[in-house]
């Protein structure tokens, strides 16, 4: 992986995750690097505002195209937008006050840059428990009834809108149809819900399949999971616990989070968001729920094809979890790992997204 700041790992990684999106409408090249340039390494403030001043600036390019009747150029910087005000608002605390402004914002700009497209995506509502969960159905151009369908989780981090750039692409290249979700700790779901995230992760997973299947033109027998970084974890357990699934299919696997976590220092720059989607007050707090976080017992149960896609030089989640998790399957599987010798090594293939091609080239023969 690039390190833009070579002292600084994750704050270089967010750069990569903003350029690797742009080759699918989520960033420009040098737009990134301006907003990276304003950014002193390990200064979280200039992170915000860094991103925010990227945001900002192409929010009004959009503005400016879409008073004018330039709807190409108002969709594609609309979009643009949306991704730097995400990166803008990521390491904000759940107490700052700019935290769901800047969530709003960038929700706001995906929606209004969605709109223009060809063939927009489709908004849903899915009643979950006392509540609900939101996201987007987006299908391939002319598709009838009777699609094959991936249901998708982000991870640790994510939004549904992030989801839109790259996973979508692919998908829709090969046919298939996307329903991208804010499950119980992301996107909305956290923070305009309250939703905290859960171990159990079958629960709104199999509330997913359910609804899809009454709502939407799919074929119930072609309905996989997939889900990336933490969503490793999710899509693994949400397959063992609902076997109605046909494909599992995980982008960076996760054996145990606590594991993950147990070592990790309290100011780890990614500490605040654990505690945020735990709803704890500590890291002590957090970790201990991450205890049920496993798949140890839980990865025997899968029955459905399922697919590996990690990278050697995860710093994040090593690339022990995905030689564990593959152990552990009974079921159908295959496993591509990306050696360090190769870009897309990083976590999630964050610096080369064609690295992922393996894994939806198996998917689009198995479902």
């Amino acid at each position: 992986m690039w390190h833009f700041y070579p002292e600084h790992y994750m704050f270089s990684y967010q750069l990569n995750r903003v350029l690797t999106q742009s080759h699918f409408g989520g960033g420009e090249f040098n737009e990134c690097i301006e907003a990276a340039s304003r950014i002193q390494a390990g200064n979280f403030e200039s992170f915000h505002d860094g991103w925010r001043f990227a945001a900002d600036q192409t929010l009004e390019v959009a503005e400016t195209a879409m008073s004018a009747g330039h709807l190409v150029t108002a969709r594609q910087a609309y979009l643009r937008a949306s991704n730097y005000f995400r990166t803008a608002e990521f390491f904000i605390k759940p107490t700052d006050s700019r935290k769901i402004p800047g969530y709003l914002r960038a929700t706001e700009c995906f929606q209004k840059g969605a709109a223009l497209l060809p063939n927009p995506p489709q908004l849903v509502r899915i009643p979950f428990e006392d509540s609900e969960i939101t996201g987007y159905y987006l299908k391939p151009a002319n598709a009838g009834a009777n699609q094959p369908l991936m249901i998708m989780f982000g991870g640790l981090d994510s939004t549904a809108e992030e989801l839109y750039f790259g996973p979508w692409q692919k998908l829709e290249e090969r046919g298939i149809s996307l329903l991208m979700l804010d499950g119980p700790g992301q996107g909305a779901s956290l923070r305009l819900r309250n939703i905290l995230t859960r171990h159990d992760y079958e629960v709104p997973a199999t509330v997913a399949f359910d609804w899809a299947v009454a709502h939407l033109p799919v074929d119930k027998n072609r309905i996989g999971i997939i889900a990336v970084s933490m969503g490793g974890y999710m899509a693994a357990r949400a397959a063992a616990f609902e076997h109605r699934f046909k494909v599992c299919c995980i982008w960076g696997a996760v054996w145990s989070y606590y594991d993950i976590w147990k070592n990790r220092p309290d100011n780890h720059p990614l500490a605040t968001i654990i505690m945020h989607i735990t709803g704890s007050t500590s890291m002590t707090e957090a970790r201990n729920k991450l205890k049920d976080f496993t798949l140890e017992g839980v990865a025997s149960k899968i029955q459905c094809p399922t697919y590996i896609s990690h990278g050697a030089d995860d710093k994040q989640n090593f690339v022990e979890n995905a030689y564990k998790l593959y152990d552990a399957l009974t079921c159908e599987k295959a496993m591509n790992i990306v050696p360090t010798t190769s870009t897309g090594s990083s976590h999630c293939h964050i610096d080369n997204f064609n690295k992922i091609n393996p894994l939806f080239d198996w998917l689009a023969n198995k479902i």
